[in-house]
C-alpha cells in the first residue's frame, strides 16, 4: 500500500508540473497497447485473459466524469465500498480534462492480471506504474488497489 501510495504522491506532483506541451498529449495518446494474447487462460483455464484495451477500457470507463458511480463501481472490485470517493472523483474531473491511458506489459496469475499503466493528463505524463485487475463475477475488474491509485489522482484517495 506504501508503494501505491508514493507512485500516486509522485504522479500527482508530476501531473500537476508537468508540460502543457500538446506534442507531449498526441504522443500518448497515438501509443500502442501490447495485448496479452486471447489463447492465454488463468491458472483454472476457464478465464480468457485480458487484453490491454479490455483493461485500459476499464480505466477510461473510471476516469469519465460522465459515467454514473454505479457504473463505475461495477468495474471495481468491491466497488460499492468507494462510491463516496467516486462522488467526489466525478466533481474533481469534470472540468479537468481527458486523461488518456498507454496499457502495456500485461501479465496473468490465475484470476489476476497486472499491466504497466501510463496515464498522461492535460498537464503532462506520469511514469509507468503497475496496476492490476482482477477477474471476478466473469469480468476484469479494476482491483481495489488501482482504484484508490485513480481515486487519489482526483484528490478523493481512499482511507482504509
Amino acid at each position: 500500500m506504501a508503494t501505491a501510495v508514493a507512485a500516486v504522491a509522485v504522479t500527482v506532483g508530476l501531473t500537476a508540473c508537468g508540460s502543457d506541451d500538446k506534442a507531449d498529449t498526441a504522443e500518448a495518446s497515438t501509443t500502442t497497447s501490447a495485448a496479452a494474447t486471447s489463447a492465454d487462460h488463468g491458472a483454472h483455464g476457464t478465464e480468457t485473459a485480458p487484453t490491454a484495451d479490455d483493461l485500459k477500457a476499464t480505466l477510461v470507463l473510471v476516469a469519465d466524469p460522465t459515467k454514473s458511480t454505479a457504473e463505475k463501481t461495477a468495474v471495481i472490485v468491491n466497488g460499492d465500498k468507494r462510491t463516496a470517493n467516486i462522488d467526489q472523483m466525478n466533481q474533481a474531473l469534470g472540468a479537468y480534462g481527458t486523461l488518456i491511458f498507454a496499457v502495456t506489459d500485461v501479465k496473468v496469475e490465475g484470476t489476476t492480471a497486472t499491466a504497466q499503466v501510463v496515464i498522461t493528463s492535460p498537464h503532462g505524463s506520469a511514469p509507468a506504474m503497475p496496476m492490476t485487475w482482477e477477474h471476478v463475477d466473469g469480468k476484469w475488474k479494476l482491483s481495489d488497489a488501482a482504484a484508490c491509485t485513480m481515486l487519489g489522482f482526483a484528490q478523493a484517495a481512499c482511507t482504509p
